[in-house]
């Protein structure tokens, strides 16, 4: 068994661990801003935003448990009905668009109203909670966000399979296994390296000129591994997006813009942004239900981010943190549920 000291000493090192995963990845755009001449500000403001609302995120947990995640869901359908292209920039048309973005809001709010939902030790309000969690992948549908349907879909579910799991670790390693296997088609995709049916599948979904873009992605990354071109370079360098008019100078896919920008050193470190978020779950001592839900909007948001430039959007990236400083808080009342796995996950998991 592991006591509470214990159990403290192992949140506070995932915390740190957080802030250097951070500060590395700020640190490492500076850097090849540097040698390539490259345009920082937008990994800069990434790593603000996620670090400002996991802030937020781990203070108004702490204050209202069950409060604070149900308004952040209804402040992101809110912001979605009526900001619905969340940030100012070229009219891009579908898919290409801001359909991205809204697709991740929407699935982080389903995330944040089922971990309210798993909060509350009041069934009726419970049953309100996941009303709720449903009304919002019908408001998805409503806006014709297919994609947003599939993912707020898939956090209910998985919320509702996570009240009966009693151990995190099964439920969180299955989720990094569904994103490698999403960033895996992608790199296949932007290789040309799929199958012709496959191939001609997702061409069909995501577009032939997003697949292009990926593929002078991934021909940039190779021209400069170590560095890669300098961030907010792609757009200059690549000839698919010179070509289209208007366009936002990115290749639809943060994983590959990493790659292409920043280099192998980049893509590291954005997946150890990741796995610290995955950690940080585990260690959380809210109960389980709650972990695996938040991890599994924050997994939606990484699959929409490997296909689409979601990450590009200050919301998204201020949600992210926010439903990751909301899932780790430390409620000043203690949960029901929450006390014993805290204190044997050492063990258990």
């Amino acid at each position: 068994m592991v006591g509470p000291d214990a159990a403290d000493a192992r949140r506070n090192v995932s915390d740190a661990a957080g802030v250097v995963v951070l500060g590395a990845c700020a640190a490492w755009s500076l850097i090849t801003a540097a040698a390539h001449d490259g345009r920082p500000e937008g990994m800069l403001l990434a790593v603000l935003a996620v670090a400002a609302g996991y802030a937020a995120g781990r203070i108004f947990g702490a204050l209202l448990p069950v409060a604070a995640p149900c308004v952040g869901a209804l402040t992101g359908v809110g912001l979605t009905i009526a900001v619905p292209h969340l940030s100012p920039g070229p009219e891009l048309v579908g898919p290409l668009g801001h359909a991205g973005a809204t697709a991740a809001v929407l699935t982080l709010s389903t995330g944040a109203a089922c971990c309210a939902a798993w909060a509350t030790p009041v069934p009726a309000l419970r049953v309100a909670l996941r009303v709720v969690a449903v009304g919002i992948a019908v408001t998805a549908a409503a806006l014709g966000s297919t994609t947003a349907v599939v993912t707020c879909a898939a956090v209910l579910l998985c919320s509702l399979a996570a009240g009966r799991m009693r151990h995190r670790g099964a439920g969180l390693a299955g989720l990094a296994l569904a994103t490698a296997l999403v960033t895996g088609l992608t790199c296949a995709a932007a290789g040309r390296a799929l199958p012709g049916g496959l191939a001609s599948t997702l061409e069909d979904e995501l577009t032939p000129h997003r697949i292009d873009l990926w593929h002078d992605a991934l021909h940039l990354a190779r021209q400069d591994a170590a560095l890669g071109v300098g961030p907010g370079r792609f757009g200059e360098l690549s000839s698919t997006a010179g070509q289209s008019l208007p366009s936002d100078g990115k290749p639809h896919s943060a994983l590959l813009q990493q790659a292409a920008e920043q280099g192998v050193v980049g893509v590291a470190l954005l997946a150890a942004a990741f796995c610290w978020v995955l950690i940080a779950l585990w260690r959380t001592p809210r109960p389980t239900p709650v972990a695996l839900t938040a991890g599994a909007a924050l997994t939606g948001l990484a699959a929409i981010a490997t296909v689409g430039n979601a990450l590009s959007f200050t919301a998204v990236s201020v949600g992210a943190g926010l439903l990751a400083g909301l899932a780790t808080a430390r409620p000043l009342a203690e949960e029901p549920g929450a006390g014993r796995e805290g204190h044997a996950r050492g063990v258990t998991d």
